[in-house]
């Protein structure tokens, strides 16, 4: 099988490249992969041997083509991903988002390529804290955010394609993934490093805004289990039931640390932050048999923060930027 791997040197992209080649040794990867700020090469020195990397961007048609044209499966990863960012310019996340999967689906509409669409719990907007419902793949989009309302968008053409076009397209929406190459603007890498820096931890609002976290190889053994035995044009949910709020995550990492639990700090609010968010996964385990196996978060975080304990030349070179650019909105 030749994979096409699209943003395989983002976070969870590069997860997923370094389980295929442990777990695949018969699939021929491809990355492509723009390496802006979230994507990092260094995320695939393990497994450079073994995979052929190619460095451009999804809305290069020219480029795009011919590799679709190689592939026998094409998995899209690639996105412009962080809520902050997409409130300070929204421009990167439309062209990404949209226009780049637009231009995947061009490609594979031509070359009669399958295609797995990787996207987000957010498209379908929050749930009240006190809310005993869950997101299901037929819950209206009511996406919050510029990043989420592109995602959003991504998905409907992705839908558009495979029901106008006969793509043979899947899609999978995600609760928030956590673990290793995860860039430390993001929330739990973000604490983690903090905390290894001796830093306390700064937590949006009053921390009660709930996510459904996920360790990223089980999101991994998902989409694999979709490319395997999903049905075109059908979309999955993927969570964990992982249901965790803010303050809890904050808590338990200062515990991980041997830090008393309320040596954090408060900080504004995020404009238009998401309550909760919480997934139903019962059609990818009905029918595909998935299951996680990172059923305890403690552990799951446990094993995070040593990997970046462990891997501190990973992260080093960006932290200062990092927290610079927070400083500077006062977060």
């Amino acid at each position: 099988m030749r994979l096409l791997v699209t943003g395989g040197a983002g976070f969870i992209g590069a997860n997923f490249v370094h389980q295929t080649v442990r777990e695949r040794p018969d699939v021929d990867v491809t990355v492509l992969d723009a390496l802006t700020y979230a994507g990092d090469r260094t995320s695939l020195d393990g497994v450079a041997g073994s995979v052929r990397f190619v460095e451009g961007s999804i809305t290069d048609a020219d480029l795009v083509d011919g590799l679709v044209g190689e592939s026998d499966a094409v998995v899209h990863f690639a996105a412009e991903s962080h809520n902050d960012n997409s409130l300070d310019d929204p421009s990167p996340f439309v062209q990404t988002n949209v226009v780049g999967t637009f231009t995947l689906l061009e490609a594979v509409r031509r070359h009669g390529v399958r295609f797995h669409h990787i996207s987000t719990d957010e498209v379908y907007g929050d749930l009240e804290l006190d809310d005993p419902a869950k997101f299901t793949p037929d819950t209206p989009y009511n996406p919050s955010s510029p990043y989420s309302s592109t995602k959003a968008g991504s998905d409907l053409l992705v839908r558009a394609w495979a029901r106008s076009f006969g793509v043979e397209a899947t899609i999978s929406n995600c609760s928030n993934n956590y673990g290793p190459y995860q860039h430390i603007e993001k929330f739990i890498p973000r604490q983690i490093t903090n905390l290894v820096d001796g830093v306390r931890p700064r937590l949006y609002g009053a921390g009660l805004n709930v996510r459904d976290w996920i360790h990223v190889e089980d999101h991994n053994a998902a989409v694999w289990a979709i490319l395997d035995g999903g049905r075109p044009g059908e979309t999955y949910l993927i969570g964990a039931d992982g249901e965790t709020n803010n303050l809890d995550v904050v808590r338990t990492l200062l515990e991980i640390f041997g830090r008393d639990a309320d040596d954090f700090d408060h900080v504004a609010d995020r404009p238009g932050h998401d309550l909760r968010y919480a997934i139903d996964a019962s059609r990818l385990r009905d029918e595909l048999g998935w299951t996680p196996r990172y059923t305890d978060f403690r552990a799951g975080l446990e094993a995070t923060v040593q990997w970046y304990r462990d891997n501190e030349s990973w992260w080093r070179p960006h932290k200062a930027a990092v927290e610079a650019k927070y400083a500077a909105t006062g977060q």
